[in-house]
């Protein structure tokens, strides 16, 4: 079955254009021209990916990203945007982009980045599909990848989407240390140079929502002047 694409831009020319080039590619391809209609097609309605555009009347980019962001179910996110300032690009990804793309931009440029979000989240879900019923515990942290859910001394915890894959591939990987840039390759699915600091903020986050004290954390562990990496404990698998 081919892919299922939204786009929410409020260029009409360019969505023509990419709406055309996305059907070459056999993907099928739904469009919205404001935030407000954008929002709700993406709400109700399951896509593989959704082309977001950040400055849109209605409802913007930023605002439809947190509310996807929210619900329990995952939709990758190519953002799309005319501004091109270093902190867009982060709170953009921050929020839960998966990818960022600044205008004018090239249409091969752009399928490229259709493609490989679609092949990590394929091999995400490819790999889960083996990995999904060990329910993992650490301490009194326990990982539920099926359910995607966290509880901690048995209460559930709400973590963003970014925050429970983050955590997810640290108890998997448990003392290994991983540097900021293999993390946004690894978890993010790319591996741009200068979103190390989003990496750091999600960690923030994580720690202040699973540590007991996050200034001197006992789960997620920083290793100065290399990156960071999960405590090694007793980790049993249901």
């Amino acid at each position: 079955m081919s892919k299922k694409i939204l786009i929410i831009e409020d260029n009409r020319d360019l969505v023509h254009l990419l709406q055309g080039h996305l059907r070459d590619l056999a993907f099928q391809v739904e469009t919205a021209f404001d935030g407000i209609s954008g929002f709700a097609k993406a709400d109700s309605h399951n896509y593989d990916l959704i082309i977001l555009d950040l400055m849109l009347p209605g409802l913007d980019g930023m605002e439809i990203c947190r509310r996807l962001r929210r619900k329990s179910s995952y939709v990758p996110i190519l953002m799309l945007t005319a501004k091109s300032s270093e902190m867009d690009r982060v709170v953009g990804l921050e929020i839960g982009a998966d990818d960022y793309l600044t205008k004018p931009f090239s249409i091969r440029e752009l399928l490229a980045r259709v493609k490989a979000i679609l092949r990590r989240i394929e091999g995400l879900t490819n790999g889960a599909k083996v990995d999904m019923p060990d329910v993992i515990r650490a301490g009194d942290l326990v990982i539920d990848p099926e359910k995607r859910s966290v509880t901690l001394e048995g209460k559930s915890l709400n973590l963003t989407a970014k925050e429970f894959d983050l955590l997810l591939y640290f108890a998997r990987n448990p003392g290994n240390v991983c540097t900021r840039s293999q993390l946004l390759d690894r978890v993010w699915g790319y591996g741009y140079h200068g979103y190390e600091h989003t990496v750091n903020s999600h960690i923030n986050r994580l720690r202040a929502k699973i540590e007991k004290d996050p200034t001197h954390p006992t789960y997620i562990l920083t290793v100065w002047g290399v990156g960071y990496k999960f405590a090694e404990m007793e980790i049993p698998k249901e």
